[in-house]
């Protein structure tokens, strides 16, 4: 009788725990509040810079990276207040760092908090193809791929109290799982076998980041064509590394699918850049 209440009650949360996703509208679960996730961005923020080669803000580059970062926030934020819903993004604070590393990577974290690494920029080349992997990050965030993902691991790892949610009940009460799942959900590695049911949701929200950020980037001003030919950029260097993980135990989508995704939505983004352009206000369209 005990199990048939406790998950009568997960039931009963889940089904008021969905929500929608801005833009692409799909049902999602979120089982933690944005404040919950933003004070624990930010707190892995700030660990995360005070142990890292942080790039001055007076380089170049680093000024190039907090330009775009600050095109695609604005960008977001127009969207959401010409929607009628100016208070999506309440509680950001936005701040963009370039860190040095030779990791081809850059990440946004619940709140607005993003990193991009050195090891990118020969990648991206330049600011446009900049602006396609941080419209694909801040992505990521705005959608809250990752409060939907700890959700998801905090029922199947049963760290919720039949009847409450939060992080901060699951911190309270068992605070080392909770810490486990946090940086399994943001970049640490978890064994295979216990994030199978997981991946092919992941590859869903990649793809889903994928055409959120080619929208916002189109809504800052950069030409949305540009991201097809990253991809291609991002596919020749995957190709010239060897051997890649399968697609039905990655995260992200193939290749090929990922660019014949942009492409096929690119008519879409094509009117917010053209808008955008014909106003020639940074984001605001």
């Amino acid at each position: 009788m005990k199990r048939i209440i406790f998950y009568g009650a997960i039931l009963l949360t889940t089904l008021w725990a969905c929500t929608k996703v801005p833009l692409s509208g799909r049902n999602q679960l979120l089982l933690v509040s944005d404040s919950e996730m933003n004070s624990m961005a930010f707190t892995s923020y700030k660990q995360f810079l005070d142990t890292s080669t942080v790039v001055p803000a007076s380089s170049q580059q680093a000024a190039m990276v907090k330009r775009v970062g600050d095109k695609i926030a604005r960008a977001a934020q127009s969207y959401f207040e010409s929607t009628g819903n100016p208070q999506y993004l309440n509680g950001y604070q936005w701040q963009t760092e370039l860190v040095q590393s030779s990791q081809v990577n850059a990440w946004c974290m619940p709140g607005g908090k993003m990193v991009v690494y050195t090891g990118i920029l020969p990648i991206t080349q330049n600011e446009t193809g900049l602006a396609v992997v941080m419209g694909h990050e801040v992505s990521h965030a705005i959608a809250k791929h990752g409060a939907e993902r700890m959700s998801e691991g905090l029922l199947a790892q049963g760290l919720l109290v039949a009847g409450q949610i939060g992080l901060g009940i699951a911190m309270k009460d068992k605070p080392a799982a909770t810490q486990n799942l946090w940086n399994s959900v943001y970049g640490l590695a978890a064994p295979i076998g216990a994030q199978l049911g997981m991946m092919a949701h992941g590859r869903y929200q990649e793809s889903e980041a994928d055409h959120l950020g080619l929208l916002f980037m189109s809504m800052a001003g950069y030409n949305p064509m540009e991201a097809v030919t990253f991809w291609e950029r991002m596919a020749a260097k995957s190709a010239a590394g060897g051997s890649k993980t399968p697609v039905w135990l990655s995260t992200h989508p193939s290749d090929a699918t990922r660019i014949a995704d942009i492409k096929s939505r690119m008519g879409e983004a094509l009117k917010y850049y053209n808008a955008s352009s014909r106003s020639g206000s940074n984001g605001r369209y």
